[in-house]
């Protein structure tokens, strides 16, 4: 493998970030930055009054991403294009959806804030994700020829 945009430095901020982002809103409202959870928030909210902050935070997880690619800071780096059909990026949406419920969490809430909190079964889920990542990639490039 080579490493074509080695960017430490937006990494490390970014990571900082993030860091920052989930610690805030745990001691702001004693929540898990899960973004399946806080989206599935929005859908369907436990508490009328639950909604707001969801909404602000999805988008600016959108908002953060378009400041980066408007500010400049992506130029040059090589932006990711889907190499497949809309139809497999919509079923593959799904299934990413499915493992959330099934996993109780996503990587963000587990993998980002649940080891930060020692949570073993937050362990147990980021081994399984990352597990899954490493036999999907190993199945797609070498078993299927790269599809």
């Amino acid at each position: 493998m080579t490493i074509i945009n080695f960017t430490p430095v937006p990494a490390l901020i970014g990571g900082a970030m993030i860091g920052l982002a989930a610690a805030f809103l745990l001691l702001a409202k004693g929540r898990i930055a899960g973004i399946s959870g806080i989206a599935g928030g929005v859908i369907y909210p436990e508490q009328k009054d639950d909604i707001s902050w969801r909404v602000v935070f999805i988008v600016g997880l959108i908002l953060g991403g378009l400041i980066y690619q408007w500010t400049g800071f992506g130029v040059g780096v090589t932006h990711i294009t889907a190499q497949v059909s809309t139809p497999v990026l919509v079923i593959a949406g799904l299934l990413v959806g499915i493992g959330t419920q099934i996993g109780t969490g996503c990587t963000s809430g587990h993998g980002i804030c649940g080891l930060a909190r020692r949570s073993p079964r937050s362990l147990v889920a980021t081994l399984c994700f990352m597990g899954s990542a490493v036999v999907t990639v190993f199945v797609v490039r070498h078993l299927l020829g790269g599809v």
